[in-house]
């Protein structure tokens, strides 16, 4: 029991340093996206996510800096752990869509596409993705 007692401060300093390399590798893949570094921001984004996985937000940059890498099957992984924890968040939904379309998968780039549509009516943008995932759709399916 004693030991136990004793490690315990250790744990909460472990904790704390996990935290703020967190927080730096967070800081660092985002300035690295921001400034169109897509490959690059992937590393310490990665690495953030490894170590803390339910942050939506390192989960949310991480998909974005691997659809700007083309990298288009992981990003679509990274939007799911964002939707899964956060379903109303209507970018994950858009770059889920997204992600969907560059891999040519219309059909089921169609439901998030839609449903980021719906939350967000006035964006342009989710609207015509959300049309030409409906359109490529129809296509495939009537054989055309």
């Amino acid at each position: 029991m004693g030991s136990a007692a004793a490690a315990a401060p250790w744990r909460g300093r472990l904790n704390s340093i996990a935290m703020e390399d967190v927080y730096d590798l967070f800081t660092r893949g985002t300035e690295l996206l921001e400034a169109g570094h897509h490959h690059q921001a992937v590393i310490p984004l990665s690495r953030a996510r490894d170590l803390d996985p339910d942050k939506t937000s390192i989960r949310e940059a991480l998909g974005r800096a691997l659809f700007g890498a083309r990298y288009y099957e992981r990003a679509a992984v990274e939007f799911e752990a964002v939707i899964e924890r956060a379903p109303t968040n209507d970018f994950a939904l858009f770059c889920l869509g997204r992600s969907l379309q560059m891999l040519g998968r219309h059909a089921e780039a169609r439901k998030p596409l839609a449903l980021a549509a719906c939350m967000q009516p006035s964006r342009r943008d989710y609207r015509i993705y959300r049309d030409r995932a409906r359109a490529r759709a129809a296509g495939a399916s009537s054989g055309g």
